[in-house]
């Protein structure tokens, strides 16, 4: 297979994947909420159907920059699909990405003139300071592999086993990661319910479906991380079956915990990032 058609494969992978992996933590979240929930396709439906509805621009929103932004955000997740499972290149790639994303992020919403927007994008720079954090989760993987290639880390976890019983709280500190990007959970001071739907309010049409699709690869690509990085080379199935066992654990985290407030979400994240970094530094030294 040649490379655009690779690329092409692994970003509709990632894109259906992500989309029914939501749909599927809101199907367990209602059911342990006693509630019926929508059909596990649901994400998928509601990406498709912006694809045929009108675009709308808000008045005061920053144009041709407002555009942009929100296309800017798909091609930084689909840039990650080809750095991850593409071409297992570097984790430090991988950080640089997220991190970008961090800034389209903030500027997605500051650039719709929305009050919702502003107050999503001023708390994602707020939730940055904890995020950053918790990728120092970085630093111990290399401490302990003495790579960051992703390919090479498969290689040594071949021999030596899987990392996550190496390196436990490196593990957690990256799930504690995933948690505060996944919808509904008790971290994601972006688009809480006070503010709407944050950065995205104001976002319709096909810029919505923009940004849906990148939500989709984005998380596809956070479990990805996860698996390969402290479990290995997987199968296809393999793959699959870890992605759901996470969304199941993450589904019940959010469906019974409510959101915290910035100030909470932040200092929890900051003490898991604080926990997991003094004491993944212990066990490798012991």
């Amino acid at each position: 297979m040649n490379l655009m058609a690779n690329i092409l494969l692994n970003v509709i992978i990632a894109f259906l994947v992500g989309s029914l992996l939501f749909g599927y933590q809101r199907k367990i979240m209602a059911r342990i909420q006693t509630r019926p929930g929508p059909p596990i396709i649901q994400h998928l439906l509601h990406t498709l159907k912006f694809y045929i509805k009108e675009s709308t621009f808000p008045k005061t929103a920053a144009m041709p920059f407002y555009v942009a932004i929100a296309s800017m955000l798909c091609a930084i997740w689909v840039s990650a699909v080809i750095v991850g499972p593409v071409i297992e290149g570097s984790l430090l790639l991988i950080f640089a990405i997220y991190a970008l994303h961090k800034i389209v992020e903030h500027n997605a919403g500051s650039s719709s003139g929305s009050p919702y927007g502003k107050l999503s994008c001023v708390r994602a720079v707020f939730s940055a300071a904890a995020e950053v954090p918790l990728f120092a989760v970085l630093v111990i993987i290399y401490l302990k592999t003495g790579t960051m290639v992703i390919g090479e880390i498969i290689n040594y976890q071949t021999i030596n086993g899987p990392l996550i019983y190496a390196i436990p709280l490196a593990a957690a500190m990256f799930f504690v990661l995933i948690l505060s990007k996944a919808p509904y959970s008790p971290f994601a001071i972006t688009k809480g319910k006070d503010i709407i739907s944050g950065y995205e309010t104001e976002h319709f049409g096909v810029l919505r479906g923009y940004l849906m699709i990148s939500e989709s690869i984005a998380w596809y690509m956070l479990l990805w991380v996860f698996l390969t990085v402290f479990i290995g080379g997987l199968s296809p199935i393999g793959y699959l079956i870890g992605m759901v066992a996470i969304s199941t654990v993450v589904a019940f985290i959010n469906a019974t915990t409510p959101i915290l407030n910035p100030n909470h979400s932040i200092m929890m994240q900051v003490t898991f990032a604080f926990i997991g970094i003094v004491g993944s530094i212990i066990l490798i030294l012991i």
